[in-house]
């Protein structure tokens, strides 16, 4: 983190997507203040007056101002080019180039969850995300659940996860120390005090107009590779980060209710639209999420048998550098095998138990 982070965050005109655009020409924002003029226009397509803007460093006073603050409050201001910025959250394409965190940092690098839904939750919602959760908390080791501070499923989420022990990450429409809604102060105290964060993309000086839930949905989305939701009517918020998430290419669940029920309207249409798995246990959760199948593994896995693996077989795994899912044509470009033999080859990688067929003829390694 440097003082040229901030400013670029503090530079009249230059919003989330500028500053996505400039960092992906110049690499890290002490070079982006290191061009000149014509290079910002020229190289970076930047209009005039932004360059100028830039080159006279018009951001930097507040930025000053800003580091100060963060000093005085504990808040640890983390640019998306540090390492402690949270990995997944730097693959959208509108991420905040600058987060402001209170907490433990570590808890945003985590095996995140993310659990949105209604305001106005109901008893069935409530009992349902506090079963998930506890089930959650016994089966997957270092599980973190995201979610908004806000009334209703967002605090039962939190609270299910201060009773099982398992740490929270609260992103905030406001800027820190503040807590939104207040009357949350107290739960916020809570998670902090048990390992966990609460996160903004937005600096003191920010001026509070009450309009930037729907960016921080985007966030909630972003920080976690599924996002759960469970009751949402047809015109929830929670809908809104659901949509972020099937755009950023996560894993999106909903917590079925009856056909009849408005509060859960919202939950249904995602799953009858196939925009969100229907998913009824935390079984159900570790499956979608393939936890069961990651290098820390989920407890009650069973272990495959472990079976010798052909050369060519081996090779073809070797395409398998992360844990992601790759489609049958994006193996086949990149292995070189013809259609026939890559289906023989992932047949066999299947019955071996290195490989698992996901829908979409999308396969995931297993070891």
């Amino acid at each position: 983190m440097t003082i040229e982070d901030i400013a670029l965050q503090m530079t009249p005109g230059i919003g989330v997507k500028g500053a996505v655009h400039l960092l992906a020409h110049f690499g890290d924002a002490r070079r982006i203040f290191a061009a000149t003029a014509e290079e910002l226009v020229v190289n970076a397509e930047l209009r005039p007056d932004l360059a100028r803007r830039i080159v006279r460093r018009e951001g930097f006073a507040a930025a000053e101002k800003e580091w100060k603050f963060c000093e005085r409050q504990g808040i640890a201001a983390i640019a998306s080019t540090d390492p402690q910025y949270p990995p997944l959250l730097r693959e959208i394409p509108d991420y905040p180039h600058v987060i402001y965190v209170q907490g433990r940092v570590g808890a945003l690098r985590t095996r995140t969850l993310s659990v949105v839904g209604t305001r106005e939750a109901t008893a069935y919602g409530q009992t349902m995300c506090n079963r998930l959760i506890e089930e959650l908390a016994r089966r997957v080791p270092g599980l973190s659940i995201v979610s908004g501070l806000a009334f209703g499923i967002d605090a039962a989420a939190h609270r299910a996860a201060l009773a099982a022990g398992v740490p929270n990450v609260a992103v905030l429409p406001c800027s820190l120390p503040g807590v939104v809604p207040a009357q949350h102060a107290a739960l916020a105290r809570d998670l902090l005090d048990r390992d966990g964060a609460l996160v903004s993309e937005l600096h003191s000086q920010t001026r509070q107009k009450g309009t930037a839930y729907t960016a921080r949905n985007r966030i909630i989305a972003a920080l976690s590779r599924g996002c759960l939701v469970v009751e949402s009517p047809a015109g929830g918020g929670s809908l809104i980060t659901a949509h972020f998430a099937n755009d950023y290419d996560r894993t999106v669940m909903a917590l079925p209710g009856r056909a009849c029920d408005k509060s859960s309207m919202g939950v249904n249409c995602l799953i009858r639209n196939h925009k969100a798995q229907m998913i009824l246990s935390a079984e159900d959760i570790v499956r979608e999420m393939n936890w069961d199948l990651e290098s820390e593994p989920a407890q009650l896995r069973s272990e495959a048998p472990s079976v010798p693996l052909t050369l060519e077989e081996s090779r073809l795994l070797e395409c398998f550098t992360t844990s992601d899912p790759l489609s049958v044509e994006l193996l086949r470009q990149t292995s070189g095998y013809d259609p026939g033999a890559l289906a023989s080859l992932l047949l066999g990688l299947e019955l071996s138990g290195a490989l698992r067929q996901l829908p979409g003829s999308r396969y995931v390694k297993v070891r």
